[in-house]
């Protein structure tokens, strides 16, 4: 797979991003644009499952609105996943609002 392929592969789920991180493992050297959807894909599946799990604690507790919270902030991912995911398809290394800039921080590890 090219880069941009790599790239916006990884923002299919879990398997999609271990896809594109054994790939991209295979490219020398790894292109930058890789790099950083792998960083930007991989904060919105760690925040996106750390509100699942959250929400299996919570959703039986009583707390008033809770679905709607859980909603709006669901809704919040998705937009924040297909922004990034456009980026990947137009081959652009741009961060996602508001989290983009400290996933890429946050996340150095992925090389």
């Amino acid at each position: 797979m090219d880069a941009k392929t790599t790239s916006w592969v990884s923002y299919l789920w879990w398997i999609g991003w271990i896809i594109s991180l054994v790939t991209s493992n295979n490219m020398n050297p790894k292109p930058s644009l890789v790099t950083f959807h792998l960083r930007q894909s991989f904060g919105l599946l760690v925040l996106s499952t750390a509100l699942w799990v959250l929400n299996w604690f919570l959703m039986f507790s009583g707390i008033p609105g809770w679905y709607f919270i859980n909603l709006i902030i669901s809704i919040g991912i998705f937009v924040l996943w297909l922004l990034g995911l456009i980026a990947a398809l137009n081959g652009e290394e741009k961060p996602i609002p508001v989290l983009g800039a400290q996933f890429q921080q946050w996340f150095t590890f992925i090389k």
